[in-house]
């Protein structure tokens, strides 16, 4: 049942010879306009495709009506061009070109806005591909799927391009600085840190930069002027990967650098200008001829193609059509657009070969197509009747007939009854079976292996001989060639369940957020937030500052006066502000050196009041944190034995997968994240444990959550139980309803809908028949859970979004969960359900890696305008897309829809709020859904899990009514394909917001990264407060001790109480008089004062580094003198010249900090050489220590100090010793004394 690759060059071969396409094969080879009628759009993919192959050395330029269309195409021909490669070669040639995709700026002509970077990207993919080509050689043709709208776009001459683009590979000699300037003249962006396409960042010897071109960024490594080293690296790990030998760097953008062309009068450059630069003759300087190829006038993509290349419109009128639609937006003398009539006119003096596709039957001549000269503006004649060759006379014109299947294919309506759905996928597979008794040849185009062995289970069920061949591939829809008795059909036919995807190439990778949910960012931090450190409590954050070396203050003294810059040598410091003990003196702050970040949290409290703040050195916060950790004792043991009883009871335990669910799995169209299958192998792990399921699947919108509860769902089913999906609102209901028939279709599972989208009649009939087992699935809201409801044999219940029910469905949740397996998704969590996940009193999978393709949504924050509206609308329209609107209030939604008419006369506009009909209302969603209404007008009825993937613009009006997470999740309406996504949040004019409000704003706008629903969920905890998670009395600790304190304390509690074996973690403080922990301590000989833990000023508190040896509390022996020894010190830190980024050093200090073993050290150490080059002596040295700091943990060594040779280890309190004598180190260098002490602390 394979696909057989003398099948497809068969089929190919078979086509070619037919009298028709012979004939249409002489008529290309005679040039000019040319129809090619009867080919359907399902056909044309296929069409263009033969083409190539008759043509294997022409360029083919396939033109399309929009974005949509260009997108179907360019899947359904790569499909087609990967049989063509296995069918030539018998295997994978993979240096055969790829299809080209050259889309059209996603923007209004006259906006200030850019195109995204991946839409220049593939524009400068093209351009390059096509800069490359010889018009006597074409032996790597190309084939560019294109719009009508892309055509008329403006771009660089390709002078321009090569004069822009520059290749480099290993071993080249250049300046880094030169470099940086090159690409910063070209449009790219300097960074801190590389993660976006079109950045660049230098650190050293070492530079980052992600081409537009290019699918991964990539780390250039120098070796003074010579460039060492190329490789890629992942933008979210920041980690190099594979090693590579050279890469081309495009320019860094299109239309922002010829906007800046033309604002500073560069262009278009004069032709005498232009000519006397490149003759070599008169121009010796090549930065002159570079300047003036930089300078050539502005290009269309036909300026690229030689005479040579064969031309495909699809639907021509349609074209045309657009084309005006196009310049009615265009403002006068746009230097960036052609009209339509003036590119025919260029095609046309061009000479090159024109072939018009459409539907209709009957032949055309060439006066009737539309770059005949009597077609045009007389202004625009610029090449006369002559451009256009002779053709064949119209009468002796046969065109290729192709046919679609629409005639054939009785299409499976999603609600269907089974019954009925069976009977007609029965009767199109006879039909299949007639067309290969008849002598067809049939091929059936599977989009995945599962689906490929599912259609042949039910070809032998139904008793069929001679399966059909079979393919993997996706195409969008089949259609039949009478004349070589061909017919090509698609699974989405057959079981017309799918919308098919159309990933139509590597997207950039986005940085995911890989850090924990309760870890503080201290990019998010801002001065004036409240923060606890673990040792001294709730203080004021107030900033990053860098302290200068040397003596504390003294009263009186500014503490501001020891602040310096970043560069200077002292330790950089986080400063928090305390309360004062003595109402007279000012408030004393708290120096957090870097090398201690991880000590400090982000407070969030239970309510919204301020917090009071700790005094520094008194005993409230010791006792505090000592009322907190018995009040949480007492809660994990209430925790514990709920969730004990719940696993006490023995309940169903499922079968492992049979061939049929792995047979489901393998039809998914989309390749599963690594976080999304891991969330399916830990839910699927626990139905078939003997205890009942309690899990949250938390996940970022559209990052598959539903997949996870479809499989749960069929794995259930097939154990023979029933399963019910619990959902908000009826919106989303009847979403899940058609989303998991669609996935179903193929499989005896009887699914169901309860919601008022049902009559009475059908709800009562849905109800029997789940008391009687006649349904698998039932699909509802609240109706769920009335008291009317009995299963046959409930064995799961999936809640989605558990957030949006109220008080009173939640409790009858916690009896469910008692019962059955109970699967809850959510993608902001409700603070109880992220509390008790994050302290392991409930189990939790995340899904934190977004599907492929997927871009971040641009917020804009912005008074109410019409024509921002307009334009938002009239953007989304012009590629094809739809648009929400959310006017929350149902009594004046109908004078808004007038308003959007007036704005937006030509868009499709419908109206949905709860209190329609449930009729009506499900009419106006399935318009919607099927694509025929351009803005869906609507209240919060949209708000959870609503997937409408070409919507990808949502308008929200007076968004300062909303709370964050609701913003969040009406946001994720849209993004969930493969374009930019647009989230409008409409501010009333002239008024004031409220400092929530404000707060809220900020926060959606600021988290509108991919990934962001945990950020939003403790943000959202930060703004409204904890609340009562767990009762009063607990409400009182979270505010006393803060929100991630408090969940520690609980999760520690928790596993204590479990019996689990909790290493304590010891802090070994490190105090060694060889080593300075920064650069100002270097100087050997130096006196400085210690400082102690009794500030000698109320002004100024250090909190001290415990691996600083000169700052010390105690002496290390109460009866000895001290003794100053002057030794050479070697710094042990992250230098500012090593790693200039704050926030990125933090981190390195953070992982240093956390890190539990050798292992993590030494992936520190590599992390560190590959991201910022060579470690840096102080770097090896804190990582050295690191080390010694693990070794003395695990031997619970709490102290390790040295006193010139003398060691001291402190252990249980006491100084450990040999003979009674301190160990003596004998090593001079600072490497080889830690490596003694290491030894040391090994035989201990």
């Amino acid at each position: 049942m394979a696909s057989d690759h003398s099948t497809t060059a068969n089929l190919f071969a078979t086509v070619a010879q037919t009298p028709a396409v012979q004939a249409l094969k002489r008529r290309v080879e005679a040039g000019g306009a040319l129809s090619g009628a009867a080919v359907p759009p399902a056909a044309r993919p296929f069409f263009a495709a033969l083409l190539r192959q008759l043509f294997p050395q022409r360029p083919l330029v396939v033109v399309t009506d929009g974005l949509k269309t260009q997108e179907s195409f360019h899947q359904d021909i790569g499909t087609w061009r990967e049989e063509m490669r296995s069918a030539e070669c018998g295997v994978r040639n993979e240096h055969l070109p790829q299809p080209i995709f050259y889309p059209a700026w996603e923007i209004l002509p006259h906006e200030s806005k850019l195109p995204h970077a991946d839409v220049i990207s593939e524009r400068l993919e093209t351009l390059v591909a096509l800069s490359s080509l010889s018009t006597h050689n074409f032996q790597l043709s190309t084939l560019v799927v294109t719009t009508v709208t892309a055509l008329l776009q403006k771009t660089f001459p390709a002078a321009a391009i090569a004069a822009r683009t520059r290749t480099l590979q290993r071993g080249d000699q250049l300046d880094p600085l030169d470099l940086i300037e090159w690409l910063e003249e070209q449009g790219y962006e300097p960074e801190a840190q590389v993660t976006h396409k079109g950045e660049i960042a230098l650190r050293g010897g070492i530079l980052d930069l992600f081409p537009l071109t290019s699918p991964w960024p990539v780390r250039l490594e120098f070796f003074g002027n010579e460039l060492e080293s190329l490789r890629h690296f992942d933008p979210a790990t920041q980690i190099s990967k594979e090693e590579i030998a050279s890469i081309t760097i495009p320019p860094g953008g299109e239309l922002g650098i010829l906007k800046r062309e033309v604002e500073c009068g560069l262009q278009p450059a004069s032709t005498s200008e232009r000519e006397e630069a490149l003759n070599p003759l008169k121009s010796s300087d090549r930065r002159a001829v570079k300047r003036a190829e930089a300078r050539a006038p502005f290009a269309t993509l036909l300026d690229y193609l030689p005479r040579e290349t064969i031309f495909l419109l699809c639907e021509p009128e349609a074209l045309e059509a657009h084309a005006a639609t196009y310049a009615g937006q265009i403002p006068a003398a746009d230097p960036f657009f052609i009209p339509w009539e003036e590119f025919l006119a260029q095609l046309a003096a061009r000479e090159m070969t024109v072939l018009e596709l459409s539907e209709a039957e009957e032949s055309v001549g060439v006066q009737a197509l539309a770059c005949s000269p009597d077609r045009l503006k007389p202004e625009l004649q610029l090449a006369g009747p002559e451009a256009c060759p002779p053709t064949v006379p119209q009468s002796a014109i046969r065109n290729p007939r192709f046919e679609s299947l629409d005639a054939f294919r009785p299409i499976v309506e999603r609600a269907m009854e089974p019954q009925i759905a069976e009977a007609q996928r029965r009767e199109f597979f006879s039909q299949l079976h007639r067309w290969a008794r008849q002598g067809h040849t049939v091929h059936v185009f599977c989009n995945n292996d599962g689906e490929r062995q599912r259609f042949g289970e039910i070809w032998k069920e139904y008793g069929f001989d001679a399966c059909p061949t079979l393919h993997l591939g996706a195409l969008a829809r089949g259609f039949i060639y009478e004349e070589a008795k061909l017919v090509v059909v698609t699974d989405a036919e057959i079981f017309g369940r799918y919308k098919v995807q159309r990933p139509r190439r590597l997207k950039s990778p986005h940085a995911a957020a890989t850090r924990s949910a309760l870890d503080i960012d201290f990019a998010d931090l801002e001065e004036g937030d409240y923060v606890v450190h673990l040792q001294h409590g709730i203080g004021r954050y107030l900033g990053l500052k860098t302290l200068t070396p040397g003596r504390g203050t003294k009263p009186g003294q500014n503490p501001q006066s020891k602040i310096q810059n970043p560069q200077s040598n002292g330790p950089e410091c986080l400063v928090i502000e305390y309360a004062s003990a003595d109402p007279n003196q000012p408030a004393p702050k708290l120096y957090v050196p870097v090398s201690e970040a991880h000590l400090v949290s982000k407070y969030v409290g239970a309510g919204k009041f301020r917090p009071p703040l700790n005094t520094l050195g008194g005993a409230r916060w010791a006792k505090t944190k000592a009322h907190a950790e018995n009040a949480v004792r007492d809660l994990a043991a209430e925790l514990l034995a709920i969730q004990a009883a719940r696993e006490s009871k023995t309940g169903h335990s499922f079968p492992e997968d049979n061939p049929w669910q792995r047979e489901f799995e393998g039809s998914f169209l989309f390749e599963e994240t690594p976080d999304q299958m891991r969330a399916i192998v830990e839910t699927k792990r626990d139905l078939e444990s003997s205890r009942p399921m309690d899990r949250l699947i938390c996940g970022d919108v559209g990052y598959g959550k539903t997949e996870v509860a479809i499989r749960a769902a069929f794995k259930a089913v097939m154990g023979g139980k029933q399963v019910a999906i619990l959902v908000p609102t009826t919106v989303l209901a009847q979403q899940h309803f058609n989303t998991f028939r669609d996935r179903m279709a193929d499989y005896p599972v009887r699914i169901e809908l309860l919601s008022r989208f049902r009559t009475a009649r059908e709800q009562k009939r849905v109800v029997e028949q789940l008391a009687t087992g006649g349904v698998d699935i039932v699909i509802g809201t609240h109706r769920l859970v009335q008291n009317d409801i009995a299963f046959n044999d409930l064995g799961l219940v999936v809640i989605d979004e558990e957030q949006r029910f109220g008080v009173m469905h939640k409790e009858k949740f916690k009896l469910l969960r008692r019962m059955v397996d109970v699967l809850t998704l959510s993608a902001t969590p409700i603070p109880r359900t992220l509390y008790l996940a994050l302290t392991g009193a409930r189990d939790m999978s995340t899904i934190e890696t977004p599907p492929a393709d997927r871009l971040p949504v641009e917020t804009i924050v912005a008074q109410y305008d019409e024509r921002v509206i307009r334009d938002a609308i009239q953007r989304e329209i012009n590629r094809e897309g739809q648009v929400f609107y959310l006017h929350n209030r149902v009594f004046d939604i109908d004078a808004v829809a007038a308003r959007l008419k007036a704005l937006v006369p030509h868009a499709r506009i419908v109206v949905g709020h709860g209190q329609m009909h449930a009729d009506d209302l499900e009419r106006v969603m399935t318009q919607f859904v099927n694509g025929e209404a351009d803005v869906l007008l609507s209240t919060t009825i949209i708000e959870s899990g609503l997937d409408i993937p070409n919507a990808n613009t949502i308008i929200i009006d007076r968004a300062d009514r909303f709370g964050l997470s609701n913003l969040y999740q009406l946001r994720g309406r849209v993004g969930r394909y493969k374009h930019q996504a647009f989230a409008y949040l409409l501010l009333p004019r002239h008024a004031g917001l409220l400092s929530d409000a404000r707060k809220r704003m900020s926060a959606i706008k600021q988290y509108s990264s991919l990934g962001s629903g945990f950020k939003i969920a403790m943000r959202d905890l930060e703004i409204r407060g904890a609340g009562n998670l767990l009762g009063p009395q607990q409400s009182g600790h979270i505010t006393a001790v803060g929100f991630e304190l408090y969940c520690q304390l609980l999760k520690q509690s928790v596993s204590s109480l479990k019996g689990e074996k909790v290493k304590p973690r010891i802090e070994t403080q490190v105090r060694l008089d060889f080593i300075a922990f920064d650069a100002s301590e270097e100087c050997p000989g130096e006196k400085r004062k210690a400082v102690s833990g009794k500030a000698e000023t109320e002004e100024l508190r250090i909190s001290i580094p415990r691996d600083v040896a000169v700052y010390y509390e105690e002496e290390p022996e109460a009866d000895a003198p001290r003794t100053t020894h002057h030794v050479s010190r070697s710094s042990a830190y992250v230098p500012f010249n090593y790693i200039t980024d704050s926030r990125a050093r933090i981190e390195v200090y953070r992982k240093l900090a956390q890190a539990t073993d050798k292992a993590a050290l030494e992936k520190l150490s590599r992390e560190l050489r590959d991201r910022f080059g060579p470690l840096p002596k102080a770097v090896e040295l804190l990582l050295q220590i690191g080390e010694l700091k693990l070794l003395a943990a695990d031997r619970h060594v709490t102290v390790i100090e040295t006193q010139g040779e003398k060691l001291m280890l402190t252990r249980h309190s006491g100084l450990l010793t040999v003979d009674g004598k301190f160990p003596r180190l004998t090593k001079k260098e600072a490497s080889a004394k830690l490596k003694e002490i290491k030894r040391l602390l090994l035989v201990l």
